[in-house]
């Protein structure tokens, strides 16, 4: 186990204690969602073995009807039939990107985190056997499919910070920008919690 995976499974909430609502950031979300109930749902945060250890992300399909075009894991809403968020993640991944899950070996999981949309996700970190197979994108929802190594969110040269406005209010968040993809919003929220977990001292802390 390389030096970046060993610092990835001591950071994660144990899969025997899954993390529940509310989020990490449920405080700066309060003014805008109120008390309107979330929406359960949980990605996979997936780390592929082997060389470098590269997290799948994919890019959202121009016409869908919410975050069109935009970076994320593959994930998506808990259904009736899903036992738990793990078992959300690897349904709507296999859904997604065609990532069997035999493949997956969970490992853990990152703060639950809300979103303006109205979700409230649970991040499901997972290791990838380096032999899966190739991944098939689900072309009405997936644009493309692509990966970054972990050690890039790990430089902080890498990370941008800026500000966005909405609803009238000044919003703190960062960025990061990987072979002509723009990582932000919520995806990039996550991975910021990932590293905080990990001991990165230079992460913003008023996401």
């Amino acid at each position: 186990m390389s030096v970046p995976e060993r610092r990835l499974a001591d950071a994660l909430i144990p899969l025997a204690t899954p993390p529940t609502a509310p989020g990490w950031n449920h405080a700066a979300m309060a003014d805008w969602l109120g008390d309107a109930p979330l929406v359960p749902a949980a990605v996979l945060v997936g780390v592929r073995e082997g060389g470098a250890e590269n997290i799948i992300l994919t890019r959202r399909h121009d016409n869908l009807s919410k975050h069109a075009g935009q970076v994320a894991f593959p994930g998506g809403g808990m259904e009736p039939d899903d036992t738990d968020m793990l078992d959300t993640a690897l349904r709507e991944t296999e859904e997604e990107i065609g990532l069997p899950r035999e493949a997956v070996m969970p490992l853990g999981y990152l703060d639950c985190f809300e979103t303006i949309s109205g979700f409230c996700i649970t991040p499901v970190v997972a290791r990838i056997a380096a032999d899966a197979p190739a991944l098939a994108p689900n072309a009405e929802e997936v644009a493309d499919v692509f990966e970054v190594p972990l050690d890039f969110f790990l430089q902080p040269d890498n990370m941008v910070r800026n500000h966005m406005r909405y609803r009238g209010q000044r919003r703190s968040m960062v960025e990061f920008r990987h072979g002509g993809y723009r990582i932000w919003g919520a995806t990039a929220a996550m991975l910021s919690n990932l590293l905080e977990r990990m001991g990165v001292t230079w992460i913003p802390n008023d996401l």
